[in-house]
């Protein structure tokens, strides 16, 4: 193999890598902390020290991550396909 070739192929692979990755924690663990709140489900709102429940969590802390909802997509229309 030509050195050429190993430099090309190695960065692909390690996409291909961290994509097949990232789809599986999305598997196990499809939620994530909210960033807007930081995972506390509480958020300063925009008059003095009051604490409100976030509203993009509604206050439960946790989002569902982005390769989650591509894999819930691809679920959705396969089943519509299939009907």
């Amino acid at each position: 193999m030509d050195p050429r070739d190993l430099l090309a192929t190695v960065p692909c692979l390690a996409i291909a890598l961290l994509t097949l990755g990232y789809l599986a924690l999305c598997v196990v663990d499809p939620f994530g902390r909210c960033r807007a709140c930081h995972g506390t489900g509480r958020k300063h709102s925009t008059i003095g020290r009051l604490r409100r429940e976030c509203r993009r969590c509604a206050g439960t802390g946790l989002r569902l991550r982005v390769g989650r909802h591509a894999i819930n997509h691809i679920k959705d229309e396969y089943q519509a396909a299939k009907r």
